[in-house]
């Protein structure tokens, strides 16, 4: 299936069901954009796997706060959907700090989490959650 990339600014839907999420892509107001392509991924009824690139950026309180209202009033529904998000840190050290902060979102939200080495590794796993061949275990460090 293709999807319609015209109505996606924040996120990168160009290997769906592979979706991209830059940290570049977060200033401040962003919520309102990340919410209607949320609304759209959901829509779409069919799994997929976001990967996070780049470090995270100081986020604005009125987008978290909008962020995280989402989430909790669509957790079921993402988690339906969502199979994975993948998180990149080249980092081994910083891989293994924050281990810690993915199981915890893991349990907080039903959706795996896993931190990767590489753009190429979050791809292959992210593959590979998605054709059901690899079982929720960590390949984070």
């Amino acid at each position: 299936m293709t999807i319609d990339t015209t109505d996606f600014a924040f996120h990168d839907v160009a290997l769906w069901p592979i979706v991209r999420h830059s940290a570049a892509s977060v200033h401040p107001g962003y919520s309102k954009q990340w919410e209607r392509e949320m609304d759209a991924l959901l829509a779409l009824s069919m799994p997929f796997v976001v990967i996070m690139e780049g470090d995270e950026h100081t986020e604005e309180h009125e987008d978290r706060k909008a962020r995280g209202i989402w989430l909790k009033k669509n957790k079921t529904a993402l988690a339906a959907v969502c199979k994975a998000v993948i998180g990149i840190e080249a980092s081994a050290i910083k891989r293994a700090a924050m281990q810690l902060q993915m199981s915890l979102a893991t349990k907080a939200f039903g959706i795996r989490m896993e931190i990767v080495a590489s753009r190429e590794e979050a791809l292959l796993l992210a593959e590979r959650i998605l054709k059901g061949k690899d079982a929720a275990t960590s390949l984070a460090c």
